[in-house]
Formats: structure tokens, sequence, C-alpha cells
């Protein structure tokens, strides 16, 4: 194999891994379907190394005929003019397997963007038909408040866990981001966090008071504890006094909503989706959550609006004395389930 070609492969991997981890971690995907996404990947990935191309040089007419091979049971990745006829009795893939893969391609792509490695999507031009994009899942006022007493005692990691959470809430920060964080990127006096988003992009985020006296207690009498002596920089570690990862900060939102009695399967992100809603349906501007949240593109802030006119309807309809009609109190308890 050519250093070319040896160099690609890792680096298609691990495109597909950590877009793999956003799945599992940031959207609940099932093993089955993360496993299927991981073939229909990697066989992508050898499809374009044949053409001397990887995922983030991939064009729209690579995408095309390489579903057009698999719908006609082509195993040649050459383009398609010098492509040869199908074998007799070699099998095509089922329009299902070829619809998945198109999907797999297509979540991947809208993946590599939001991550800033492509400017551009390669399977725009795909025909299947998308499904409606989902409301994302958001905590009630009441659920925030019992994920964010869940952690208790006063040892190192539980004074960890309990700064972590109230931060999340109180800045909206994606997991990475949270684990990025270093220990001048407090700034207490000005109540301010120093984020740095997708690529590497900076930004100035508030925190309130709880979330600065968690910190106060964690940087005080529970990080000492965990580093010791050494230099480590980073604002949360883990046990061995080393940075808490992106996974580690899965871990522990899950862990303490377990503890929580929250049935539903949350993640950091759904903290961010609820920081966004709450402060939108408390009357904050959409371009200053937009700021906070360090979108590229206000129409990816715009979902929220939605959420939080729904959520001020069923809060007016269950408070307010003259709106509590028959067909009002029929009203499913919505809990915006991604």
């Amino acid at each position: 194999m050519s250093t070319t070609k040896s160099a690609e492969r890792p680096r298609h991997e691990r495109l597909v891994l950590d877009f793999l981890a956003h799945l599992e971690f940031d959207r609940g995907l099932s093993r089955n379907t993360l496993a299927a996404y991981r073939s229909d990947l990697l066989q992508w990935g050898e499809f374009l190394r044949e053409r001397r191309r990887h995922a983030l040089t991939a064009r729209p007419s690579d995408v095309q005929d390489f579903l057009a091979a698999l719908a006609a049971g082509r195993e040649s990745r050459r383009p398609a003019p010098q492509r040869q006829p199908r074998a007799a009795g070699e099998p095509r893939a089922r329009p299902t397997t070829v619809r998945r893969k198109a999907a797999a391609l297509r979540a991947f792509y809208r993946f590599l963007r939001s991550e800033g490695l492509r400017s551009d999507d390669p399977t725009t031009a795909l025909r299947a038909p998308r499904r409606p994009r989902r409301a994302p899942a958001v905590l009630r006022r009441d659920e925030v408040e019992r994920l964010l007493a869940a952690p208790r005692g006063s040892d190192p990691l539980t004074l960890r866990d309990r700064a972590l959470l109230e931060l999340l809430y109180a800045c909206g920060l994606r997991a990475s981001e949270a684990a990025a964080l270093d220990l001048g990127d407090i700034d207490p006096q000005e109540a301010l966090v120093r984020v740095r988003g997708k690529g590497e992009k900076e930004r100035l985020v508030p925190v309130g008071r709880v979330a600065l006296s968690a910190l106060d207690l964690w940087l005080s009498r529970g990080r000492p504890r965990l580093v010791g002596a050494t230099n480590e920089r980073a604002l949360f570690v883990n046990a061995r006094g080393g940075r808490l990862t992106r996974q580690g900060v899965y871990t522990i939102v899950r862990r303490h909503a377990r503890t929580a009695g929250l049935a539903r399967k949350l993640s950091p992100h759904t903290l961010r989706h609820t920081f966004a809603t709450h402060l939108l349906a408390g009357g904050c501007d959409l371009r200053t959550v937009q700021e906070l949240l360090g979108h590229a593109d206000v129409t990816t802030t715009q979902i929220y609006t939605q959420l939080a006119a729904d959520r001020l309807r069923d809060d007016y309809y269950r408070a307010h004395p003259r709106a509590l009609h028959k067909a009002v109190q029929e009203l499913p308890d919505r809990k915006f389930d991604a």
C-alpha cells in the first residue's frame, strides 16, 4: 500500500469514529444503527481511496456514482465511464440499503460541516427525502433542579460534578467545550467564561452566581486534592488528575440523570438545548442566544423559538384560571422528547 493510502485510511477512520461518537452521545442512536453507519462509511472510504480522494475532498459526482454502483451491483469504484458491466448473478443492493447508506452520508457530511471541516456538502443533490427535523429534548425547570441537586456530598469528585453540571446549564456549553476549558478561562470578577468553540472560534459567555459558587468550591476544595503538585491547566480533571474528556462529561451527566430519576436518555447537549429554550422563553433576544451558543447561522438557533413558544403556551394553560377549560385540561404533558 502506498504512503498516501496508508495515511488516508486512519484519517478517514478518525472522522468516522468522531461522527459515531456524536451519534451515540448527542443523539442516542442504537448500537445496531451505529454499526450499520460504521460499515457504510468505511465502505465509502474505500470507494474514495480508489479514486484518490477522501471524505474532505469528495465531490457530488462521487456520491452519485457510489450510490449508483451499489444499486447496480457493481464492485468497481472507478469513475462511471470506465466501469465494467455488472457480472451475471452479482447481487444488487436493496433499495432500503441504498437509502440507508445515503442517509449515513448525509448525516456524516452535516457533521463535518458543523465541525468546520468542510464548507460545502456533496450530498445536497441526493433526491432521497429527508425526515423532518425533530425538536431537541428539553428539560422542564423542575427537572433541571433535580439534576443539579443530584451530586450530593463534599468529596472532590462530587464538587467537580456539581460545578460541571451548573456550568453546562448556566452557559449552554457543548461537552467538548467544557472539557477544553482551562483555569484561565474563568473570570470570576467579570462573571465570564471564555469558550473555544467549533473552528477554534472563541466567545465570551456570562456565568451566573450559582455556577460561580459551585466553581469556587471545586477550585478551592476539590481540584487541588486531585491534581496535587502537577501543572495541569484543565479546569475539570478526572480522578487521576488529568484533563476530563468529552466522554467523561457525558458519563457524569448520565450518571446524575439516573440519580435524579430522569428516565430520558440525557446528554450534555440536552442541557445546551434547555439553556437556549429557557433563555428564549424568558424573553432573551434570538441573536443574543445565537451568540451565546456560538452558532454561525441564526437559522440553527431558530429551532428553539418554537420550543420556547410551546413551553410558554403550556405554562399559560396550566397556570391561568380562565384558560383551564376542558379541552386544555386534557392536553398531554409535553416533554419535548427527541
